[in-house]
């Protein structure tokens, strides 16, 4: 059965209720239907059930890219023959979002390159399947913004993004020493966040070493106390994980294809000559 068999004003009617997406799998599902002696109620209820996992699947997508997540980052890719050891049972227990409900945060430490990024930000993808906000942001990238913001007089509408999203990432912290204003825009952001949302914070550095990245020395043991008595340490220890993100060959190289134009996102923005 395909769709040119549905009554084309059920069509329209699904898609003036912005039910659009059932129409495409209608006919399937009514093959399955009559294959199993489906009630009317068990039908609707498998429709309606469908529509709800692709609103909740594409709601997922949207908040993924808004975070400005990696999609290939995500737990289920994760290579578990990966030369790099932590505490497993930790890493349980922080996929159950239990650390978010409590206003908790993590520091994920390691050397450079054991994959600190690639599980803050998996943590990150399953929190947006669960409905919450997230933001993942280098350090450097959000100091720089932030010093910007000033510019423009946006700083403070910068920091409440930064404080009232669900979950902040905060990537490659401490990498390097702080300005006096770098360090009071730290200091105020762990002020702020610690007991009312949390903070995933990936670094090189441990947290004792962190007091000598700031600008003020009294800022810095405020911020850093209060961040680290509020986090779950999770250490990576082992061999560098980035070759294992490396492209590889595939079947579809066996069949080269041409090469492709760069796609035009919105032909609008072409400049008229």
């Amino acid at each position: 059965m395909s769709t040119d068999t549905i009554d084309p004003e059920l069509v329209t009617a699904l898609k003036r209720l912005r039910l659009g997406r059932i129409a495409a799998t209608l006919p399937e599902r009514l093959v399955l239907a009559e294959k199993q002696s489906m009630s009317h109620q068990d039908l609707l209820l498998l429709l309606l059930t469908d529509e709800i996992a692709r609103r909740e699947a594409s709601a997922t997508d949207n908040r993924v890219r808004e975070a400005g997540l990696d999609p290939q980052m995500r737990i289920e890719l994760w290579d578990k023959t990966a030369k790099v050891t932590y505490d497993k049972r930790l890493l349980g227990v922080l996929t159950g979002l239990g650390f978010l409900e409590e206003h908790r945060h993590v520091v994920i430490l390691g050397s450079v390159g054991v994959g600190k990024t690639f599980l803050a930000s998996a943590l990150g993808h399953i929190a947006c399947a669960h409905g919450y906000s997230v933001r993942f942001v280098r350090a450097d990238a959000m100091l720089r913004r932030l010093r910007q913001s000033r510019l423009d007089n946006s700083r403070d509408a910068e920091m409440v993004a930064l404080t009232t999203v669900d979950l902040l990432i905060l990537d490659d912290f401490a990498l390097e020493a702080m300005s006096k204003e770098e360090s009071r825009d730290v200091y105020q952001l762990f002020l702020e966040r610690t007991g009312r949302g949390s903070m995933i914070v990936s670094s090189n550095r441990d947290t004792a070493e962190w007091l000598a990245m700031f600008d003020d020395v009294m800022l810095a043991q405020s911020a850093v106390d209060r961040f680290k008595n509020a986090a779950f340490d999770f250490v990576i220890e082992g061999e560098s994980y980035r070759p294992r993100l490396k492209p590889k060959l595939d079947e579809q190289v066996s069949n080269p294809q041409p090469a492709r134009r760069k796609p035009l996102l919105n032909p609008r923005s072409r400049r008229r000559r």
